[in-house]
């Protein structure tokens, strides 16, 4: 009852493409230590001042944030009580 019908698409002709996979080469398995730790992890384990200055900066970013919305909000709130009085002096 809800399926759709789409018309056959005419912008472009139907073609079937084969891709031949390209030769494989034998190489030898790299030997890479196994790393189980990201930079990020070493550095904050090196460094609990990291930390510290991640939360400090966290802060200082969600504060600013809540500055600008209140001080909209305010901006906004002088703009309607000024806007009725003009309207009120009419």
């Amino acid at each position: 009852m809800f399926k759709p019908k789409y018309p056959a698409p005419d912008t472009y002709p139907v073609t079937s493409h084969t891709v031949t996979p390209a030769p494989q080469q034998e190489t030898a398995p790299a030997n890479r230590p196994a790393t189980t730790t990201s930079a990020v992890v070493d550095l904050v384990k090196s460094s609990p001042l990291v930390v510290a200055g991640g939360v400090v900066m966290l802060g200082m970013v969600l504060t600013s944030m809540f500055l600008a919305v209140a001080l909209t909000a305010g901006s906004l709130a002088v703009l309607a009580v000024v806007i009725r009085s003009l309207m009120n002096q009419r």
